[in-house]
């Protein structure tokens, strides 16, 4: 009798918990070890404590505001324990297709006169000019971001496109020294909820450009907090890997890029 209620203790429990996971989309940590897309397009996200809708859209691989315009989130992007957030793509709607309907004619009167035409061509728009690119006394700008380097040591890794490759850099150092804003920005997410990050900072830099720093020891910011670039937000450390580094992430779009394209030269 023992064996058979264990048996059936057993069972329910199986079945509880493939019932969770069923809601669950999988984590993309830090190297993008996710068992399918970078960008995570199915199922649905429980909020919990603590979360943001920048660090929810950073686990998943999305831009921020395209995941707040599908689930009906507009700006500042408030989100709240219990929640549900859909990481389903929404397909446009029919409507919002090609229309068959045709505009009405206008009707010309006699008294009305053609428009007068321009006596001199108009020049064509030049073309978008590609983001300028300057650097000095430790910063580099490109486009409307100046960046330095977040923290002083060696860069022990690189990004990379790999599916299982590092989304960032690797930059090691002594335990508690300090890490730096890259760029001035706002705090949009402090916590320690995303795998492989440890205690982890988001900082949102404008509407486009975020930027990560991971691992940290102490954090000395808050959410919300607006820091100027190069202020102190925290100290290194090893919080979620095995050696005392930071790992830093730029991401255009809710894309990772390359930091040591918009960093200075060492």
């Amino acid at each position: 009798m023992t064996e058979l209620l264990r048996a059936m203790a057993m069972a329910v429990f199986l079945v509880l918990m493939s019932g969770c996971s069923a809601s669950l989309a999988p984590v993309v940590d830090i190297y993008g070890q996710d068992t399918r897309q970078r960008k995570v397009t199915s199922g649905t996200h429980h909020v919990r404590e603590g979360e943001t809708l920048y660090s929810i859209a950073w686990r998943y691989g999305w831009d921020y505001r395209e995941l707040g315009a599908a689930n009906n989130i507009p700006a500042p992007y408030t989100i709240y324990p219990g929640q549900r957030i859909s990481l389903a793509l929404k397909k446009p709607s029919s409507s919002s297709s090609g229309s068959t309907s045709k505009p009405k004619p206008v009707t010309s009167t006699s008294s009305s006169k053609p428009a007068p035409r321009p006596s001199k061509p108009v020049p064509a728009k030049p073309a978008p000019s590609k983001p300028s690119v300057s650097s000095d006394s430790g910063a580099r700008t490109v486009g409307p971001v100046t960046w330095r380097w977040p923290a002083s040591g060696t860069v022990v890794e690189r990004f990379s496109t790999a599916s299982s490759g590092r989304k960032g850099i690797a930059i090691s150092g002594r335990s508690k020294s300090p890490v730096i804003a890259a760029a001035e920005g706002r705090v949009v997410y402090r916590g320690s909820g995303l795998t492989g990050y440890g205690n982890l900072l988001i900082l949102k830099h404008n509407e486009r450009w975020l930027s990560a720093y991971a691992h940290n020891d102490a954090m000395l910011v808050k959410e919300g907090d607006v820091v100027k670039a190069g202020q102190k937000i925290a100290t290194m450390g090893a919080t979620g890997t095995y050696r005392t580094q930071l790992h830093f992430e730029i991401r255009r779009d809710g894309k990772p890029v390359d930091p040591m394209q918009y960093l200075p030269k060492q």
